[in-house]
C-alpha cells in the first residue's frame, strides 16, 4: 500500500495499493474481508517477493513463515482493514498481537506502559497458548543495575499497565530477563521467543548470525526446559 497525488487523503488510511500487488485481508478460512479486520495477504505473485531465505535451501523456512496458514497464498502477518472506498488501515503485526478473552491488543502499547517506568531499560511481552486454560503471558523485563525486581516493582508495573491500557493487558508474570533478543536492525524477537516457549529448539525460530547478541535466546531456552522441571526457574 502506498500514497497516490491523484486521490484523496484520509486520516490514517493509506490510499491505495502500489503498483502490481495484488492485496486482500482474509479470516482465518481464507474469506476476503472488506470494512473489517483480517490478514495481510498478497493473492498474486510481487514483482519484489523473495523467493529463498539465505541459508534455507529446501525452502523449508520461507514456507513456514508466509505460506503455512494459506497453503499457497503469501499471509505477510499483518492486520489489515480494507475499506470500500480501496483505501487501507494497518493494525501492525498479527503474528505477535494478543489475544485475551476476545480483545486484541498490540505488544506496542503494553511496551509504552512498561517503559514509561524510569526502571525499566527494555521489555519484551509474548502470548503463550496452553491447552484448556487461558494462556500464559509473560513480561520480561530489563532493569536497571541497581534496581530488584520485587513485589513492590511488579505490583508498580501492573498498575500502570492497568492504568495506561486495560485490566487485559495486565501480565501472567513479570520476569527479569538480562536482554532483550533483537535483531542486528533492532526488532525484538517476539515471535521466537513465543516458539521457543511452546517447545522449539532455538536453531528452527532464529538464527543466530542474524541477532544482535548471539546469546539473547539462551536465557528462553533455559526457561523452557525449567518449565519441565517445576520449581526451577533461570535468573537475569
Amino acid at each position: 500500500m502506498g500514497g497516490v497525488p491523484t486521490l484523496p487523503v484520509y486520516e490514517g488510511e493509506l490510499q491505495a495499493p502500489s503498483l502490481g500487488v495484488k492485496i486482500e485481508a482474509w479470516d482465518e478460512g481464507g474469506r476476503s474481508l472488506v470494512n473489517e479486520v483480517g490478514e495481510l495477504v498478497l493473492t498474486e505473485p510481487l514483482p519484489s517477493m523473495p523467493v529463498f531465505f539465505w541459508g534455507d535451501p529446501d525452502g523449508e523456512k520461507l514456507r513456514e513463515a508466509y505460506f503455512s496458514m494459506y497453503p499457497g497464498v503469501w499471509r505477510h502477518g499483518d492486520w489489515i482493514e480494507l475499506t470500500d472506498r480501496h483505501t487501507a488501515i494497518i493494525y501492525g503485526r498479527s503474528d505477535s498481537t494478543i489475544n485475551r478473552g476476545g480483545v486484541r491488543m498490540g505488544t506496542s502499547e503494553i511496551y509504552r506502559a512498561v517503559l514509561a517506568d524510569p526502571d525499566v531499560v527494555d521489555a519484551l511481552v509474548v502470548d503463550v497458548p496452553r491447552e484448556g486454560e487461558e494462556s500464559w503471558m509473560p513480561l520480561f523485563v530489563v532493569l536497571r543495575a541497581d534496581v530488584a525486581l520485587d513485589d513492590a516493582f511488579r505490583r508498580r508495573v501492573a498498575q500502570r499497565i492497568r492504568d495506561d491500557c486495560s485490566p487485559r493487558h495486565v501480565p501472567s508474570e513479570i520476569l527479569q530477563i538480562p536482554v532483550v533478543p533483537r535483531t542486528l536492525s533492532g526488532k525484538v524477537l517476539e515471535v521466537p521467543v513465543k516458539r521457543i516457549l511452546l517447545g522449539e529448539p532455538p536453531e528452527r525460530v532464529a538464527s543466530r548470525e542474524s541477532l544482535a547478541d548471539p546469546g539473547a535466546l539462551d536465557w528462553f531456552v533455559e526457561l523452557a526446559r525449567a518449565s519441565q522441571r517445576p520449581g526451577s526457574r533461570p535468573t537475569a
